[in-house]
């Protein structure tokens, strides 16, 4: 996840001969503390999905490297929870005769712990890295087996931990005015009037996106993910406490802050809530630390429970982010498309691999002089590793590219004005008739998404089945989302917005981005995955209509392998909807490509 060539090493960074001695270690701290378990979760303070090194204690212990999952050790047993991403991996990086896996998402550890903790047992947890929400349903799972469960003052993990990383630390930078499109002080007076509107005194700002977003400041402390580690504390007059250590800042920074900004020290933060006694505070039982929750308690602060106060206008992209995010992909598309014209030429010829694949990508979109950094672990898979959703890559996995096989990758971008995230789907050779009806319904999906039109009030869920439907009609499916919101510079994966079968409240407003990612995977011999990223659109009136309409806006440009395309399974509707994407992606990116690419993308985005 770090340079030499890439930000990302293709190292596998699991060692299951590590987990016996490890575990060891933990059971011995946990009996000195009088603890019969302990939870450990894939988390930070932040609940943020890339961890810095320092805070990858699941990884430590378990061998285990995916971006989610949770881990439950008790004195005579542990098991370890992933979900359908990450099945396969988990067996490969693991010792599974000392942690069994278990599904995250159907059990958990709440469904787990009341058949197998002992009745009496203390069960312990970290409440700094466990939602109130979270801390919730591991006490009520404790209850039900007749146990308890216990605060640790400290993380049992790092005292055995003795190798530990530092914690980050890179400077927090200023995010530009012609980037951003609002500035911080219009950020804070805009939802500090929502505070005030609900009678709050303070909003706690955990999620780093969003302090990131209300500050416009950007840093480099996870990988792939511009964040800098910090906290805040909104007031309902619109000035803030910024929580970050003297090593981040610079006289840049301060100026960029302004004097409705007061800094402080990350150690400062537990006090500063306890002075937030008799004021009325929110804070997000689902994304806030319980930690956070029970020292408000003790305060004597009022504690009222609700989103994050900056999730949603974050979401919803300003004019200038939405035309930043649409430069960033044109370029990234004229990257894309230089990458997919070199490998249909190389491909062919039996020497490449995924890893080999998967470099050349990075180094077209570094040759645009804008990247900062991928937007996350490039997937990259051949054949029947392109079945495994969330596969990565490694040394030891790293297959070649073969004759008459598909080939996935699925990969991002972070620029200074967009963050992008694209997946292609291609076959080497010659595709059986069973590969291009799999992938034609695929694009049906996705065309049908991209081409809906919905009112205002609609949640994703109630999209998702679009996608799904040329799948449905054949017997088929696939077990991840459609789609997920997407930054501005910031994570590729954020919320509210969602587009799944899970009944997520927050309904689909303009300026949102999200992907939109059907797909098929058949085990053992093929995956196929269509992404493109789209922008919500505003309202607008449809003819012969009765209320005005929202839809979506492609914004990935890059051709769809028309080789695994059956002409036949095609509406006349979905035939114009291809044609004219394909017509906009040659005009966009002709002139940004050189002429060998040109000439590769003229066919490529030939009329269907």
């Amino acid at each position: 996840m770090d340079k030499p060539t890439s930000f990302q090493t293709y190292e596998d960074r699991s060692d299951p001969s590590t987990v016996a001695a490890r575990l060891q270690a933990l059971r011995m701290e946990l009996t000195a503390r009088g603890l019969d378990g302990f939870v450990v979760p894939h988390s930070d303070m932040h609940q943020n999905e890339y961890l810095p090194a320092n805070a990858e204690r699941l990884a430590w212990l378990t061998s285990f490297t995916g971006s989610a999952g949770a881990a439950v050790v008790l004195a005579d047993k542990a098991a370890i929870f992933v979900d359908g991403r990450y099945t396969l991996q988990v067996r490969a990086q693991t010792d599974t005769s000392l942690f069994e896996p278990r599904d995250l998402v159907a059990e958990g550890p709440q469904g787990w712990l009341p058949d197998h903790l002992p009745q009496g047992a203390k069960l312990g947890f970290d409440p700094w890295l466990t939602t109130a929400n979270g801390a919730a349903s591991l006490r009520h799972a404790a209850e039900r087996a007749g146990a308890s469960l216990v605060a640790c003052d400290t993380n049992p993990i790092d005292t055995v931990w003795t190798d530990r990383p530092a914690a980050p630390s890179g400077k927090a930078v200023p995010h530009a005015m012609n980037l951003a499109g609002e500035d911080s002080a219009a950020k804070r007076a805009r939802v500090a009037a929502a505070l005030r509107k609900n009678h709050v005194d303070a909003a706690v700002i955990t999620l780093c996106d969003s302090v990131c977003w209300l500050f416009n400041i950007r840093g480099t402390d996870l990988p792939h993910t511009p964040f800098v580690l910090a906290l805040a504390i909104l007031h309902a007059d619109g000035s803030a406490d910024l929580f970050l250590d003297e090593n981040k800042r610079s006289p840049e920074l301060i100026a960029h802050l302004g004097d409705g900004v007061r800094l402080a020290p990350a150690s400062d933060f537990t006090t500063a809530l306890d002075e937030l006694n008799g004021k009325t505070v929110l804070a997000d039982p689902g994304t806030a630390a319980f930690a956070i929750f029970d020292r408000l308690g003790k305060a004597g602060a009022k504690v009222k429970n609700g989103p994050d106060p900056c999730q949603l206008p974050k979401a919803c992209k300003n004019p200038l982010e939405i035309e930043g995010t649409r430069k960033a992909h044109i370029r990234d598309g004229a990257a894309l498309s230089r990458f997919l014209g070199w490998f249909a030429r190389e491909a062919p010829n039996g020497d490449l691999t995924e890893i080999a694949a998967a470099e050349a990508l990075e180094g077209f979109r570094r040759a645009t002089n804008y990247l900062s950094d991928l937007s996350f672990d490039s997937i990259s898979g051949a054949g029947s590793n392109g079945a495994i959703v969330h596969y990565r890559v490694t040394r030891s996995t790293n297959a070649p590219i073969l004759n008459n096989q598909m080939f996935l990758i699925d990969s991002g971008a972070q620029y200074p004005d967009g963050t992008t995230d694209v997946t292609r789907t291609v076959i080497v050779g010659t595709p059986t008739p069973e590969m291009r009806d799999r992938f034609t319904r695929v694009l049906k999906g996705h065309i049908a998404l991209a081409t809906a039109r919905f009112p205002e009030g609609t949640i994703g869920m109630q999209l998702d089945s679009f996608a799904r439907r040329p799948l449905w009609e054949a017997g088929l499916d696939y077990d991840h989302g459609t789609g997920h919101g997407v930054g501005s510079y910031l994570s590729v994966h954020e919320g509210p917005q969602n587009i799944s079968k899970r009944p997520v409240s927050q309904p689909l407003m303009p300026g949102m981005i999200c992907s939109n990612e059907p797909g098929y995977y058949k085990t053992g011999e093929y995956g196929i995955r269509i992404e493109n990223l789209v922008v919500v659109t505003e309202p607008k009136p449809m003819p012969d209509g009765e209320r005005p309409m929202m839809g979506f806006e492609t914004i990935t440009l890059a051709p769809i392998d028309l080789n695994l395309v059956e002409p036949g399974l095609l509406t006349d509707a979905e035939r114009i909807w291809l044609n004219a994407y394909h017509a906009r992606v040659l005009e966009t990116l002709r002139p940004l490509v050189d002429e060998e690419t040109r000439a590769w993308l003229e066919t490529a985005t030939r009329a269907v």
